[in-house]
């Protein structure tokens, strides 16, 4: 019993251990961080292109038990990594709630409410941020919807970097083309197209299709009207028969190569 106390007083010890790293320039507690490409002793303010490359979140020297420092001679950004820290958050993302995952928002280091969008959170919120109490400040943001307005505050967060279990692939669907057709290019390209190059791909193989049907219906009532004359010559008829189909085949194997062509060059 005293052996479990004891190593669970080392863990929790272990959780509030936070590390002194330099940096370009200075970021206030509370903000979430990554290391700087190339330097591993320096951190910066994580981007929402940089998610990936979350580490945790710029803490007070005094606020963990066990701080430890790169350079004592120079001054330290210090980081946590796990243990309930406060982090500075908008409302981006709606009103953060107790049990809310904790992404990063369109500002530079400031935390939000995560959505199915987002792959990576620094950890879930043991408080609450409404936007409306605990404000500390306000700023404009541009969005695709046109400009909003959000509020920034601290709420505590238990910060544990991981995959955002709430995610889901986003998947963009140009105006206009239905989102089976949207799918088919992307598992084709794996990219998004626009509208033009889908339909013109479908056009060419719409009019194989119709090309390749006609001639096998051709080929297969004449074929059979050949043998009602002249069951003689089934054997000619059908061999004639077999070459329609690969012909039919054969345009249709050209047109998906040009679909093909037409969604990925």
């Amino acid at each position: 019993m005293l052996l479990g106390l004891l190593a669970g007083a080392q863990n929790a010890a272990a959780q509030n251990v936070t590390q002194g790293y330099g940096s370009d320039s200075v970021l206030q507690n509370g903000l979430i961080v990554q290391l700087v490409p190339g330097n591993a002793g320096k951190v910066q303010a994580v981007t929402q292109s940089t998610a990936a490359q979350m580490l945790g979140v710029t803490v007070s020297a005094g606020n963990s038990p066990v701080s430890l420092s790169t350079n004592g001679s120079a001054a330290q950004t210090y980081v946590a990594t796990y243990g309930e820290y406060p982090v500075l958050v908008s409302d981006q993302g709606g009103a953060i709630k107790d049990g809310d995952l904790v992404t990063i928002s369109s500002i530079d280091g400031v935390g939000m409410k995560a959505g199915t969008a987002q792959t990576v959170v620094i950890g879930k919120a043991t408080g609450s941020f409404d936007g409306k109490t605990n404000v500390v400040s306000t700023t404009s943001l541009s969005t695709s919807g046109g400009g909003q307005q959000v509020a920034l505050g601290y709420v505590n967060v238990n910060i544990s970097v991981a995959h955002n279990p709430l995610y889901k692939q986003q998947t963009s669907t140009p105006s206009g083309v239905p989102s089976f057709l949207a799918s088919a290019a992307k598992v084709v390209t794996n990219k998004p197209l626009g509208p033009a190059r889908i339909y013109a791909a479908l056009v060419v193989l719409i009019l194989a299709l119709i090309i390749a049907g006609a001639l096998l219906y051709a080929g297969v009532r004449t074929s059979v009207t050949a043998i009602g004359r002249n069951p003689l010559a089934k054997q000619s008829i059908m061999r004639g028969l077999l070459q329609v189909i690969l012909l039919a085949l054969i345009i249709v194997s050209v047109a998906c190569v040009a679909v093909y062509l037409v969604l990925k060059v």
